[in-house]
């Protein structure tokens, strides 16, 4: 049994009781569906939950507030919060941008989610004052709970006119029909997508910073567009950004400079990533994708950075250096030494769906989004999954019998 393996059996047992008879009794005695909520027993964290069925976009991530035992869903252009229970206790509607991954901070109660509008090169972090979310179709033009605040280091790279032709191709212009087909978009970025809170790269303590990470074109012609890109922000004077959205007008109001630009090589994916989230259980950083398209990377669904594994200036193989010689460099991210492994890249990951909604819960637990439509509406089913360790099936939803044999698990790898 592998070192990594013996760790997700224990934090596993942990989270499952083993470790407390007194929770494991308590556990027994809830309704099937229901766990108690690592450090929180008065709280019951669902095994499985339905997000509603919505004449929206499809389900983009997922926000949990662990103590307070609310589940919010982003769909795309709608924001719906449930209790624990399952009971429907808001929703937020009334933007045209598209609304991405989501993020609870503890340390203010807002959920932060990432909002583009490519056409007005506009790329925002909206923050959400979810407390405040008690009712069902909120307006959030016509609210206080719902401000914005601009992304420049985005829009630059978004927007850059990287052929030299004096006219930037993208959305808005001959290649809109096929905007993967641009030569423009510096890292061929088509915006941002997956955010999270989590330590500064190379520490797993300190002050935690807001990560947003980009969101990549999959042209498969192109060597530029082969890693992800984090931006991590301190948040602590944000309030002097956070402005309403009035979508006739965007404002620019946000941080000139980032705290941190980094990159991690993982082959292209399509979109970039799609979830970002922080586990502190692992002092991990995980990153779900669509897979990629090029036949040269193994192409998962799933990628990990340790936490405490510190950045190296290095080239950024395939981005040509601005000044024509050689590649670009920049602050370079390894990938975590663990899952599967692909000979010919070195590049590792898992084969985990973590697309719409992937988010970290404590102790091994995790939730995971799986998204479906019916009869023109958009749907989300969230199902309560455990850490493995195993490559070939890192995550197994959490069962019933779980409770009765916490180490039931894949055979080891």
């Amino acid at each position: 049994m592998s070192d990594r393996h013996r760790l997700a059996m224990a934090v596993s047992a942990l989270a499952l009781g083993l470790a407390c008879p007194a929770l494991a009794d308590s556990i027994a005695r809830t309704a099937p569906n229901v766990i108690d909520a690592p450090g929180a027993t008065s709280i019951t964290l669902p095994l499985k939950q339905n997000g509603g069925a919505w004449p929206s976009g499809h389900v983009q991530g997922v926000a949990v507030d662990v103590q307070g035992g609310y589940i919010y869903y982003s769909f795309t252009n709608l924001l719906a919060k449930y209790d624990f229970s399952g009971k429907l206790i808001g929703t937020l509607v009334g933007w045209t941008g598209h609304l991405g991954d989501l993020d609870f901070n503890p340390a203010d109660g807002k959920v932060y989610g990432s909002l583009e509008y490519k056409e007005d090169k506009a790329f925002y972090i909206a923050v959400i004052d979810v407390s405040r979310l008690d009712r069902v179709g909120v307006e959030a033009s016509k609210t206080e709970i719902f401000r914005t605040v601009y992304l420049p280091e985005v829009v630059s790279d978004y927007s850059a006119d990287l052929n030299g032709d004096g006219k930037f191709e993208g959305d808005d212009g001959k290649f809109r029909g096929d905007v993967v087909a641009s030569p423009d978009h510096r890292y061929d970025c088509s915006g941002i997508d997956g955010v999270s809170f989590g330590p500064a790269f190379g520490h797993t303590d300190g002050p935690r910073y807001l990560t947003v990470a980009y969101g990549v074109y999959g042209n498969t012609r192109r060597t530029d567009n082969d890693h992800q890109v984090l931006l991590q922000y301190d948040i602590a004077d944000w309030a002097r950004y956070a402005s309403p959205l009035t979508e006739a007008a965007p404002h620019h109001h946000g941080p000139a400079a980032v705290d941190g630009k980094y990159f991690v090589r993982t082959g292209n994916t399509s979109y970039g990533v799609q979830n970002l989230s922080y586990d502190e259980a692992q002092q991990r950083w995980f990153m779900g994708v669509y897979r990629g398209q090029k036949p040269s990377f193994p192409n998962y669904g799933l990628f990990a950075i340790e936490a405490r594994e510190r950045p190296v200036l290095a080239d950024l193989i395939g981005v040509p250096d601005p000044g024509g010689k050689g590649w670009e460099q920049g602050q370079l991210l390894k990938l975590a030494d663990d899952g599967l492994k692909n000979a010919a890249t070195g590049v590792r990951g898992w084969n985990q769906k973590a697309d719409v909604g992937s988010q970290p819960v404590g102790h091994g637990l995790f939730y995971f989004s799986v998204n479906a439509k019916s009869e023109g509406l958009q749907t989300a089913d969230l199902t309560l999954m455990r850490w493995t360790g195993d490559a070939q099936k890192p995550f197994v939803p959490v069962r019933a019998e779980d409770l009765r044999d916490p180490m039931r698990g894949p055979v080891a790898p």
